[in-house]
């Protein structure tokens, strides 16, 4: 589909100018003469066509998912106010601040004015609205409550966005003390051992207790390869993000994050309370089943529980309940399958799946502050043994001087 930047005069005498999209030129000036409008000039826009799917390189503009949980909100608003639709975008176009987003507002209301519809228009833009944000804005066309499913879609949004804050929260401590105490232990050992070293040597000692010998030795390495050290851990780092991108890689690592100890049922609550909340939300918009799992299995954010979906929809597609297949993969709770077999029968598997997802939502709020309570103290104990072995070990020759020295 071309994109046509137009000029002409309405039947009324009226000067008209925007953007049309057609196969070609003869369908945009067909579709011109429908509209009574005189062309005067009428060019394809191939450069902005270029740059709308993609932008350059083919990435295309983005925004933050706040902002884009603001525009939804403010949008539906808008439009259960009475405002037209076009009109409403221009007005949030306007007061938008972000540049990723005012493009990619500025193309989705060419293409809307255009004559596109709306859903389609957003597509055009996945690093900004998401899948579900684009199947459900168009469930809401086809059943005429637009305003409600973007309602409904900001409150999916808002509550997406405060789970991710939390998460990041629990997970700041502990990466900010992990390198913490990586730091403070390269520059323990790096920095001070050396000095000791000399004095050792000065001190003639020829024979130093095991601990000591392994402790200079590793010092005299990192000293004589910091550089390589340095690069080594940056390799190392790179090579894992590689791994954890292959399809297999990414499956180990999901399965790691699932069984690892302390982290582990938090990562299960949380793609749990997403799968529930997606889910329930796709379903109320009026998003058959079989569409909603696809979309909820991309939407997952952990190989695990996609694989599960998917065989889950299998499953559905060849007439069966989705109860049991989900209770198959052992990635669910008896608890979660249970009430979605049960919602399954009463024809009210919507609203269960939004009381799962709340359930989640507050057991992971509690795994939080469980996890910060704890990884605390843990953090210190492993910081302090850390600093207590290294100043063991540079201490032992010592107190083995002061022990001959009194005769002991």
């Amino acid at each position: 589909m071309a994109v046509f930047t137009y000029q002409g005069k309405a039947s009324d005498g009226k000067k008209m100018d925007g953007v049309l999209q057609a196969p070609d030129r003869a369908a945009a000036q067909a579709e011109l003469r429908k509209r009574n409008i005189a062309v005067t000039t009428l060019a394809e826009k191939k450069k902005a066509a270029a740059k709308g799917k993609g932008g350059l390189f083919g990435m295309g503009p983005r925004a933050k998912p706040a902002e884009v949980s603001v525009f939804t909100r403010q949008l539906s608003t808008m439009i259960s106010a009475g405002i037209p639709l076009l009109e409403a975008l221009e007005i949030l176009h306007e007061q938008s601040t972000e540049p990723g987003f005012r493009i990619a507002l500025d193309r989705i209301i060419d293409k809307v004015r255009s004559g596109s519809d709306f859903s389609t228009a957003l597509s055009d833009y996945p690093r900004v609205f998401s899948k579900i944000y684009v199947n459900m804005v168009k469930a809401g066309e086809a059943s005429g409550q637009l305003d409600t499913i973007l309602n409904r879609l900001a409150e999916y949004l808002e509550a997406t966005e405060e789970l991710k804050r939390e998460i990041k929260a629990a997970m700041t401590y502990p990466v900010v003390s992990l390198c913490l105490i990586t730091a403070i232990t390269i520059g323990l050992v790096v920095g001070v051992v050396p000095k000791f070293k000399l004095i050792f040597e000065q001190l003639q000692m020829k024979e130093l207790p095991a601990p000591t010998e392994i402790l200079l030795k590793v010092s005299d390495w990192m000293k004589a390869n910091f550089i390589l050290f340095i690069l080594g851990m940056i390799v190392l780092i790179v090579a894992f993000i590689m791994y954890t991108r292959t399809a297999m890689g990414r499956k180990q690592w999901h399965w790691v994050c699932f069984h690892m100890p302390v982290f582990g049922p938090l990562f299960r609550k949380v793609a749990i309370s997403r799968f529930a909340r997606t889910f329930a939300t796709l379903i109320q918009s009026g998003v058959p089943m079989l569409g909603a799992l696809d979309i909820v299995a991309g939407t997952a954010g952990n190989v695990l529980v996609e694989d599960a979906v998917l065989r889950a929809k299998e499953a559905v597609a060849r007439g069966e309940t989705l109860g049991d297949p989900l209770a198959a993969t052992k990635i669910f709770p008896p608890m979660v399958t249970r009430m979605i077999a049960i919602g399954e029968k009463t024809g009210a598997i919507e609203k269960l799946l939004l009381k799962i997802s709340e359930f989640y939502d507050q057991e992971v709020r509690a795994t939080v502050k469980a996890l910060t309570s704890l990884i605390e103290p843990i953090m210190i104990a492993t910081m302090g043994c850390i600093v207590a072995g290294i100043v063991l070990s540079i201490f032992l020759p010592i107190l083995k001087i002061q022990q001959q020295l009194t005769g002991g």
